[in-house]
């Protein structure tokens, strides 16, 4: 301690004899400037890392298809992933020598021209006619080089740019989101390449789908909100006092209860087939509990209150998700059920990536003070928690008041089994989706005219007036034969 003083002593009388101007400079040496940018520079680094490795993987999920478009063996398919092992070896001692000398911007820079040289070369080569599909193969393998060699240039950068750009109770989080973009872009990859190839026009027929778009957006924003509050609850907590064992229990029975919840309402929709009533209804009381956790987890001493809201958080939110794959699949069919939900699931992936970046970079720091146990310096969390409400509470708007549609894949089912709509199997219904007119889902539900009813079979032991009136009654179709042939 004497010689730490002494050595602090010697410092000070050192930096009071310079002159006042190099006296500032080295202040500004020893003190890291922190920008608000930096969290779109990670955005930008992020987006690079997963499509990068989105170009990777993207064959082989489907390499006998590539295979026969190429017309190629499945070893020269493989060579398509294996130039990006080819490639980086050589390079990595390049890139390390360039993140040291060149710096950080030419390395980033480098690496997304040849990423998007890359894409776009491979595009030219799988575009080429039928006249020239023996040259598709090199185009692409062209391509593939191209990106194979921005890969080292792009994943070497995440430790790089958090110890430049963050401080140090950031580094962490920064070098975790920009290197798990790249797992999120082989996730991707293994997912979209097979519905890209199975089903062919199908992401057309989504994208003219507008309930299913709602979906995908709204429920992905869904699924960010609840990864955010997974990720951040011990980080949120901590500052006013809650220690990480508490932290540990609210995120356990935001879990639990939404277990709970989801087997509760998994009864109640195979009953009722109301999946688009449970969804709104639970969607909106979760928004409810998101806002009240942006309030409670600010106030010291309320661990009952946290522990509640946290609880319902998960009864209403974490329970919806498995109805809203449900419905996914009900407004969009005649597309896969593996296709609907997939979508969905990546959509919530990036948008989670979206959200955490946002959060984190809204936060400000705080001085270490009772009540915090924070480990490192605490950051306020009030900004991102308001905004957090502010866009689970928006989305869930947009679900309720524009989401309509039917339950075409339960009415293609009765179609099959009745011949017939037998009833109202349909909940919320909208108009028509456009692109969908002459599909086996849709039904001319116009009213009958007298006419039209007159030749219609009731049945052996019915009484044709009471059938009638049961019809008008309770809006059910009958199955009627042609005047023409009688």
């Amino acid at each position: 301690m004497e010689d730490g003083g002494a050595e602090s002593e010697t410092h000070a009388q050192y930096t009071s004899s310079l002159p006042r101007e190099e006296k500032d400079k080295l202040e500004k040496l020893l003190v890291l400037k922190v920008y608000k940018r930096r969290w779109f520079v990670l955005l930008v680094l992020c987006l690079l890392n997963l499509s990068n490795a989105t170009l990777w993987l993207s064959f082989a999920p489907v390499a006998s298809q590539t295979a026969s478009y190429l017309d190629v063996s499945l070893v020269q398919v493989n060579w398509l992933s294996l130039i990006y092992m080819l490639v980086f070896v050589p390079l990595s001692l390049g890139t390390t020598w360039m993140l040291d000398t060149l710096g950080l911007r030419i390395t980033l820079i480098v690496g997304s021209w040849l990423n998007m040289t890359g894409a776009v070369v491979r595009f030219i080569g799988a575009s080429l006619p039928t006249g020239q599909a023996s040259g598709r193969y090199p185009v692409v393998l062209v391509g593939q080089t191209f990106g194979a060699l921005a890969q080292p240039l792009i994943i070497f950068t995440p430790t790089k740019l958090a110890a430049l750009w963050f401080p140090e109770h950031q580094r962490a989080i920064a070098n975790m989101l920009a290197s798990m973009s790249n797992p999120l872009g082989l996730l991707l990859a293994n997912i979209l390449s097979p519905l890209l190839e199975d089903y062919g026009g199908v992401p057309i027929i989504l994208v003219k789908n507008r309930a299913y778009l709602i979906l995908m957006l709204c429920l992905g924003s869904g699924i960010a909100s609840f990864t955010c509050f997974s990720s951040l609850l011990d980080q949120i907590l901590c500052v006013q006092g809650y220690s990480n064992d508490f932290a540990g229990l609210c995120g356990a029975l935001f879990i639990v209860w939404g277990i709970v919840g989801a087997g509760l309402l998994g009864v109640y929709v195979d009953r009722t087939k109301k999946f688009i009533e449970v969804t709104k209804i639970n969607l909106s009381l979760s928004a409810v509990a998101c806002a009240a956790f942006s309030v409670v987890a600010l106030m010291p001493g309320q661990s009952v209150a946290v522990a509640v809201v946290c609880s319902l958080f998960g009864f209403f939110g974490f329970s919806a998700y498995p109805v809203a794959m449900e419905l996914s699949v009900e407004c969009s069919y005649p597309v896969g059920e593996a296709t609907s939900a997939g979508i969905i699931f990546a959509s919530g992936q990036v948008q989670s990536l979206l959200y955490m970046v946002l959060l984190q970079s809204l936060t400000t720091p705080l001085a270490p003070t009772p009540p915090s146990v924070c480990g490192q310096e605490p950051q306020s969390w009030r900004v991102p928690l308001m905004l957090l409400a502010g866009l689970c509470s928006f989305f869930t708007c947009i679900f309720v008041l524009f989401f309509h549609s039917r339950y075409r894949r339960l009415e293609a089912e009765e179609l099959a089994q009745y011949g017939t709509k037998e009833g109202p199997v349909t909940s919320d219904q909208g108009p028509p989706v456009e692109g969908d007119q002459g599909s086996p889902t849709e039904y001319n539900q116009k009213p009958l005219t007298q006419h039209d009813q007159s030749p219609c079979t009731i049945g052996p032991d019915h009484d044709q007036d009471q059938d009638q009136d049961q019809d008008q009654d309770h809006d059910h179709l009958t199955v009627c034969s042609d005047p023409a042939v009688e």
